[in-house]
C-alpha cells in the first residue's frame, strides 16, 4: 500500500510524534522513508539584509538537527533533504519527485501555537498534496495524552 513515506520536519516537539507514527508506518509496510525539512524562505526575506545570512545558517543548523533526529529514531536507511522555499510547495513537489504514496506531518509546527487545529503549513499541504497526508497531532500532556497509534491521528 504504502512504499515510499514523505516525513515533513522543522525539528518542533508537535512534529515528534508525527515521526514516530511514520516510521512505524513504514515498518508496517516496509516502505522507503524520506525526511524532508524546509527552509522557510519568506522568513529570510523578512529579516534585515545584514541577518539573513546568519538566519540562514541557523535555520540550516534546525533543519539538519531535525532530520539527525528521524535518523535516530529511525534502525534503517532515511534519505534526507533540507530544501529552501515556501514549505507547504516544497514538500508538495519533493513528494512528486520521488513518488512519494504519503505525507506525514505534525498539525502544528515552530510557529504553530497561534493556529488553534492544523497548522498553517500542514493544512496547505493536506489541501494541496497529490497524495494522501497523515496529518498527526501532539498529545496535550494534561489530557493524560494516552498510547502513540496511528488510530489517535
Amino acid at each position: 500500500m504504502f512504499d515510499t513515506v514523505v516525513v515533513a520536519t522543522d525539528g518542533s516537539d508537535s512534529v515528534k510524534r508525527a515521526v514516530d507514527i511514520a516510521i512505524d508506518l513504514a515498518d508496517r509496510f516496509d516502505a522507503e522513508v524520506h525526511a524532508l525539512s524546509v527552509i522557510d524562505a519568506s522568513e529570510v526575506d523578512a529579516s534585515p539584509e545584514q541577518l539573513r545570512n546568519e538566519l540562514r545558517t541557523a535555520l540550516e543548523t534546525t533543519a539538519d538537527a531535525a532530520l539527525a533526529t528521524v535518523e535516530q529514531r529511525i534502525d534503517r536507511n532515511v534519505a534526507t533533504a533540507i530544501r529552501e522555499g515556501r514549505p507547504a510547495p516544497e514538500i508538495r513537489e519533493y513528494a512528486r519527485e520521488i513518488d512519494a504514496d504519503l505525507i506525514a506531518t505534525g498539525t502544528r509546527g515552530r510557529h504553530g501555537e497561534n493556529r488553534l487545529l492544523l497548522g498553517s503549513v500542514a493544512e496547505r499541504v493536506v489541501r494541496t498534496s497529490p497524495v494522501p497526508v497523515l496529518t498527526v497531532r501532539q498529545l496535550d500532556p494534561a489530557s493524560g495524552g494516552g498510547e502513540e497509534s496511528v488510530s489517535d491521528a
